[in-house]
């Protein structure tokens, strides 16, 4: 209990209230959103008056097959059944009650992420790409399609309106396709109605998203500000109102949620992207319709979030670490690259905010900047170097083709993952040691605890438990607190960086490496109340076999000692889910030895 009430402490007085009274005005039956109607919007919705648009590429994404969690395919013979979870024949979510009826965890649906995912929209943006390009079957395709989803989702019913953070992606989703088509100055009645339609839902429970400390608040304030805006500069009185409670907290949230060096609340690479193409969108909305600046500071948060994610992408693939949760989203699908790929995130966000590319030359990063008018900046930014982002917990370490990032505690906001000290190693593109992701936040008990859980992730655990204690789905207790944390300097011909921390049962872990031109060494100093330990590396594909001390696969090598004795040295199958839904095996190395005790690993490359 003592723990729990810590935990509550961390999380902010304001914040618990927020959400306790939103949670107890929808029980009693008086929380202001359940008394607002509104009739069904007709269609038809977008027209096509797309301006020219040299060198813009359209996707083939939702032609011929949904794609959900930017990774699962089914094929498509008509829009979607709304309600349904593809992944499970027969399971469907409520759709002819109010939404606050509609369960969280239903056993007999599954996972309502995948009853969500069609109803965000990324058709939409498909679609209109195609259209845009003269493709009139398209036209008509999307205005049928959100006919449908409105007669199967009327206002307020079923499980696709219970979510403010859906009903925001949507209307942003809904933006982008109008700047597409040329449709934001003169849209159709249906148009108009429909994006109203969504802000009468987001506006009364915003407190809520705010108490989450994370991507709702942005997103839904994203939302209420593009389509505020947008109603007001056609003249409907509620637009102005929507827009500036959008304005007020977007800029509120930036300030609060991104730290001074650009780490964004949830420590998760892929929700720094939704975070920031939520920004981005709300940038490009705003020049678009010629409205006030943000201020400084927002903007100066923006500018270091870009610059963190920039850190974080490998620019050969695009790729980067699979660090925090892992949810499979992705804003303004513009691009028919990899779900995994952040550069025309990065691209985009570097343009607005930093005033330069992050990359050079042509690729498809550059095709979010063409489809929303947005001029390529001259200027390229400068070459990366090895960096500490204390305000985040994060060493980064560059030597040559070499990437090592090691994560530390610095928690200020809640931690999704167990994971402190915690070492993805990157070699030239290739992600060597590796983080696990999430796979479902509606998986059996075992697959919430493993994917989140210490053994989960390139770090040390002692005594088979988790580093801070469960408290619930998606709140650890006891936040752990970095020790000993030394920035980056030059050891030799390499450099070096450690951190530590003291768990609330009072065991000790600190990791200290250096990164050489040809190796890495990790030091892992184990002391305190714990009698044995397990370090685990997880290792990328290849050929991996056990050796003397440790594995290889033929190019690198991986070698373990101790000052005690080893327990145990073994090749082992673990998991990692890259994306939402879909988990692969991964070989792990495990060294098993007693506390205290003093582990170097030798990586050579």
């Amino acid at each position: 209990m003592l723990d729990k009430l810590r935990t509550l402490a961390a999380l902010g007085p304001r914040n618990v209230a927020r959400v306790g009274a939103y949670r107890l005005g929808l029980r009693l039956g008086v929380h202001p959103v359940l008394k607002i109607e509104a009739p069904l919007p007709r269609g038809p919705f977008f027209r096509n008056n797309a301006p020219h648009r040299p060198s813009v590429v359209a996707t083939d994404l939702w032609l011929h097959e949904a794609a959900l969690f930017s990774k699962h395919r089914f094929p498509l013979a008509g829009p979607p059944d709304w309600h349904a979870n593809p992944f499970r024949a027969g399971a469907r979510a409520a759709s002819d009650v109010h939404w606050s009826r509609v369960p969280d965890f239903d056993p007999a649906v599954g996972d309502i992420k995948t009853v969500w995912e069609a109803s965000r929209f990324d058709w939409l943006v498909a679609m209109a790409q195609r259209a845009s390009l003269g493709d009139t079957a398209e036209l008509d395709r999307l205005n049928l399609w959100l006919q449908s989803w409105l007669e199967a989702n009327p206002p307020y019913r079923g499980a696709n309106w219970k979510c403010g953070q859906e009903a925001s992606i949507r209307v942003m989703h809904t933006a982008v396709a109008a700047l597409v088509l040329g449709e934001v100055h003169a849209p159709t009645d249906g148009l108009r109605a429909f994006v109203k339609l969504h802000l009468a839902r987001i506006a009364p429970t915003v407190s809520y998203a705010i108490g989450q400390q994370n991507n709702h608040a942005t997103s839904e304030a994203a939302a209420l500000f593009i389509g505020g805006s947008w109603l007001d500069a056609l003249g409907d009185s509620a637009g102005a109102s929507w827009a500036h409670l959008g304005r007020r907290w977007l800029e509120d949230r930036a300030q609060a949620l991104i730290e001074p060096d650009g780490t964004f609340s949830q420590y998760s690479v892929v929700y720094h992207r939704l975070m920031l193409d939520t920004c981005s969108l709300a940038e490009v909305w705003r020049r678009h319709m010629v409205l006030p600046a943000f201020s400084g500071a927002m903007y100066a948060r923006l500018r270091a979030a870009t610059h963190w994610l920039r850190q974080m992408t490998d620019p050969t693939t695009g790729d980067a670490p699979n660090f925090g949760a892992n949810d499979g989203a992705r804003l303004m699908p513009l691009t028919a690259t990899d779900y995994r790929d952040f550069r025309p995130s990065l691209q985009l966000a570097a343009a607005l905010f930093a005033g330069a590319r992050a990359f050079d030359g042509r690729g498809p990063w550059e095709q979010p900047l063409l489809w929303l008018d947005i001029a390529p900046p001259a200027d390229v930014l400068p070459a990366l170097s090895s960096m500490t982002l204390d305000d985040g917990g994060l060493h980064v370490l560059r030597q040559g083709a070499a990437v090592l990032y090691l994560r530390y505690p610095r928690f200020r906001f809640r931690p999704s993952h167990a994971d402190a000290l915690h070492l993805d190693l990157w070699l030239g593109g290739r992600n060597v040691l590796r983080d696990d992701g999430t796979y479902s936040y509606a998986g059996t008990d075992e697959e919430l605890r493993y994917f989140a859980g210490t053994a989960a992730h390139s770090t040390v655990q002692f005594d088979g438990r988790d580093q801070m204690p469960r408290l619930g789905r998606f709140l650890f207790g006891a936040w752990l607190a970095a020790e000993s944390v030394t920035p980056i300097t030059r050891e030799g011909a390499g450099l070096r960086a450690s951190a530590a921390y003291r768990d609330v049962y009072g065991a000790r872990h600190e990791r200290a490496v250096v990164l050489g031109s040809d190796r890495i060494v990790c030091t892992d100093t184990l002391s305190g109340n714990a009698r044995r330990a397990v370090l685990r590396w997880r290792l990328g594909a290849g050929d991996w076999k056990v050796e003397d001390g440790g594995v290889t696969d033929g190019s690198i090598r991986i070698r373990v000692t101790t000052d005690t004795a080893v327990r145990r040295l073994a090749l082992v199958d673990g998991w990692e889910s890259r994306y939402y839904l879909h988990k692969a095996h991964l070989p792990v190395l495990e060294v098993e030895s007693e506390v205290p005790a003093r582990l170097t690993t030798e990586v050579r490359f």
